[in-house]
């Protein structure tokens, strides 16, 4: 089911197909019901909801113009917002916008409108109507619906484009994908004990290339469990395989025939359903785009590295390091290796630390990142944010701090060892050493 969810997640045109499709079954069911039932309801329709057929013509060319002409605008609009989250934003972020249900919907509702009277156009025919049309009411009705529509998606344009929207998008899909991996690991139950397998040793690996989109690690738990078998899942969420790279090493006890291709999905590019490093990294390429001397835009690289913290620390309170699946009525038997917390703290600052070097209030924002996660997340990993701030600090000139500059900077320091129990240090005087 997630392989079948995952693919109609990149069919973007299934959206408007579906809209058309409605919009031909509506054109043709009000065509039977001029040709044959008219007659019989005009006591129950307002005459003025009526036209002859040469009227109906006249409406409904003007109307399928009009609706070609509104498609194709919307059209152009959504090329336009594409190009500038591409340039402004990241080319990763593109899925955001392109996956909008709302984009999709809307340029359906305009296809189907013009789909409609296109063909009940070409069903307006003198020799077929003896009588008035309902028809072309229809049209007018679809017609105002798009137009009500085509308001509401420039609304939705200008506020949709904003960076504080898309920042907030990015950090509702981090948020939802640590969820997904902390339910896991309290259904789950299981422990980082010792794994020592036995049984036949099986590989099995990838039958083609792409990306790790999804791991059904409860349905491969209770088919280890159901099979008798020990499993050790070799790749993690997010991870590129080529042909013949292998995913699982399964032990097990008799000769059974494996059908372990149903337990992860592969994909062409990565996704933020459960890969949270993905999520995070896109948040981190908005901020250094918004750095770059391009865009200029620090303050909204502070913010987001600001708000990073937060999701660092939740990050620091599930479990990291080799984690086996089970317990409880289960036995452990699914073997996989989550992030450690350093890892996951050294992907997100490594290129925050290279490029914002030089600015002295991205530099305060990333301490100011640091005290949140270290406050969020247990005392167990205060060492290792610790560590991190001496990494960030580690390429910077300090003799080049104007006084000001020095001042807020050591605040900060002072505040995030407060926060893990560190002893502070004068940033000017001393170097940051990773195992203070």
């Amino acid at each position: 089911m997630k392989s079948l969810s995952f693919w109609m997640k990149e069919k973007l045109w299934l959206t408007p197909a579906l809209y058309i499709l409605m919009a031909v079954l509506l054109s043709i069911t009000f065509f039977y019901i001029d040709l044959l039932y008219i007659e019989r309801l005009k006591p129950y329709i307002p005459s003025i909801l009526l036209t002859n057929v040469d009227l109906a013509k006249t409406i409904m060319g003007s109307l399928s113009g009009a609706l070609l002409t509104m498609t194709t605008f919307t059209f152009s609009t959504i090329l336009v917002v594409l190009t500038m989250y591409s340039s402004q934003f990241s080319p990763r972020t593109l899925k955001n916008f392109i996956h909008d249900k709302i984009t999709w919907r809307v340029l359906g509702i305009f296809l189907s409108g013009f789909i409609y009277n296109t063909l009940s156009l070409l069903f307006m025919r003198d020799d077929l109507y003896s009588t008035d049309v309902i028809s072309t009411f229809v049209g007018i009705v679809i017609a105002f619906f798009c137009l009500s529509t085509f308001a509401y998606f420039i609304h939705y344009i200008a506020t949709h484009v904003q960076v504080g929207q898309l920042v907030n998008e990015l950090i509702g899909d981090t948020e939802r994908a640590i969820s997904k991996i902390r339910e896991l690991q309290e259904s789950e139950n299981g422990e980082a004990i010792e794994w020592n397998p036995i049984g036949i040793k099986e590989i099995h690996q990838a039958e083609k290339e792409g990306y790790i989109h999804y791991l059904s690690f409860g349905k491969l738990v209770d088919y280890a469990e159901k099979h008798d078998l020990k499993v050790e899942i070799l790749v993690k969420t997010g991870d590129y395989v080529y042909e013949g790279k292998p995913i699982f090493h399964i032990y097990k006890v008799k000769e059974l025939e494996l059908p372990v291709a149903r337990f992860y999905s592969l994909g062409t590019s990565r996704t933020s359903e459960q890969d949270f490093d993905f999520a995070i990294q896109k948040l981190v390429e908005v901020a250094l785009r918004a750095i770059s001397p391009g865009i200029n835009d620090p303050n909204t690289a502070n913010e987001i590295i600001i708000r990073l913290g937060r999701l660092l620390g939740q990050l620091g309170c599930l479990k990291t390091g080799p984690f086996l699946l089970g317990g409880g009525k289960k036995s452990e038997r699914v073997l996989y290796r989550f992030p450690s917390y350093k890892n996951i703290l050294y992907n997100t600052f490594y290129q925050l630390s290279h490029y914002g070097k030089e600015d002295i209030s991205v530099l305060t924002s990333m301490m100011e990142s640091l005290k949140v996660a270290a406050e969020l997340a247990p005392c167990q990993h205060h060492q290792e944010l610790w560590e991190v701030h001496g990494y960030i600090l580690e390429n910077i000139d300090q003799n080049q701090l104007k006084s000001y500059d020095h001042i807020a900077l050591q605040r900060k320091v002072d505040q995030l060892a407060e926060a893990t129990g560190r002893h502070s240090y004068n940033i000017l005087l001393e170097s940051p050493v990773i195992s203070r």
